[in-house]
């Protein structure tokens, strides 16, 4: 039997050798962001950025984050992915709709990462999609427009004729016209996500055309500030942008994409992520509202709030009919909400929205 000073000398020798082997920390994972604008562009970018830096406020040094932006959406942002995927990058989120044919090429070559797209439908078991039900938000903002209208013609700057935009749009004039039959929404494309130059020309030519309310699908806060010095109302887009035109802004449809990317690192970090193809509204937190202007009437901001709450308990959905095209034909009988997938290959036009879907 082991005496005291034999197992003391055991002991000891076992902590000299524990000592001598090195520990080594987990590496972090390297997670990396591809953007389509400016991370100063107030917008989308902004608003994916701060998700960005939520996630590693929440993980620290679990992570290591890095990101490129302004990165054109077509062939050159293959180049980037792969260059990020080369670089080491175990996770990357592609953020934008036209970054998708590049995505799902890359994850195709990469099946050691993990490819997670904001906005397309293209998945594969080590690429998912995500996107924000953010029509909810445009929705609301339209009951605002509809209220407020004098003119009874609207404004909406768009960037690109995607399925996400048109479902904006739509969104935007069924909201309007659940408050005011009598309105118009005029649409015009800048084919471009951010431009501001292109985005003010968009919003002084609407004003000129009988808009008093405007709404966008663009990045920058220009529409905001052309409304600020002709004397009408706005939104912002993405993010709170009331500090741009704080008499123009009426409130803000936001994204925080903090909790999901916070999520998505987690479960690759553990082991657990598997490809799915994630929306998140008003109920998820992923889309929300900044606050409502004060010059909105007390009969107004009580019909966003209650749509707003229904909205956040799941009780209504904005695409349910009835809802009729341009043409008069009814896409959707009374009662019947539109299935996801039609939402998400969404190419028409509502009643009540003027002109025709760019090809």
């Amino acid at each position: 039997m082991m005496n005291r000073r034999t197992a003391l000398t055991a002991i000891a020798a076992a902590c000299t050798l524990a000592a001598a082997i090195p520990s080594f920390a987990a590496e972090p994972l390297k997670v990396g962001f591809v953007y389509v604008g400016p991370v100063g562009d107030a917008g989308w970018t902004y608003a994916h950025d701060q998700g960005r830096l939520a996630l590693e406020k929440a993980l620290g040094a679990q992570v290591k984050t890095t990101f490129v932006e302004n990165v054109p959406e077509g062939a050159d942002s293959e180049r980037v992915i792969r260059k990020l995927v080369a670089e080491g990058n175990k996770l990357i989120f592609t953020t934008s709709f036209g970054y998708m044919n590049a995505t799902e090429k890359v994850a195709k070559s990469a099946p050691g990462v993990t490819f997670v797209h904001a906005t397309g439908f293209k998945s594969a078991k080590n690429l998912a999609t995500y996107e924000s039900r953010l029509y909810e938000g445009s929705y609301l903002n339209g009951i605002l427009a509809g209220k407020m209208t004098k003119s009874n013609t609207l404004g909406f700057i768009a960037s690109f004729p995607v399925p996400e935009v048109i479902r904006n749009i739509n969104a935007f004039t069924l909201g309007a016209q659940s408050v005011n039959p009598k309105i118009k929404t005029k649409v015009i494309w800048v084919n471009s996500w951010y431009d501001p130059a292109k985005e003010r020309q968009a919003a002084e030519t609407l004003v000129a055309q009988g808009a008093d309310v405007m709404a966008q699908n663009t990045d920058s806060p220009a529409t905001l500030q052309v409304a600020q010095e002709k004397g009408v109302y706005a939104f912002g887009w993405d993010s709170d942008m009331s500090r741009f035109a704080p008499k123009a802004h009426l409130t803000a449809a936001t994204n925080d994409w903090s909790g999901y990317y916070i999520d998505t690192a987690k479960a690759v970090i553990a082991g657990t992520w598997k490809t799915s193809d994630y929306r998140g509204g008003l109920k998820e937190g992923m889309v929300k509202m900044s606050k409502l202007n004060a010059v909105v009437p007390a009969d107004a901001a009580k019909i966003y709030e209650e749509k707003k709450a229904a909205l956040t308990a799941g009780t209504f959905a904005p695409f349910t009919g009835p809802i009729k095209d341009q043409t008069g034909a009814v896409k959707y009988a009374a009662g019947v909400r539109a299935p996801e997938k039609d939402l998400l290959q969404m190419n028409f036009y509502v009643q009540g929205v003027d002109g025709k879907i760019p090809k």
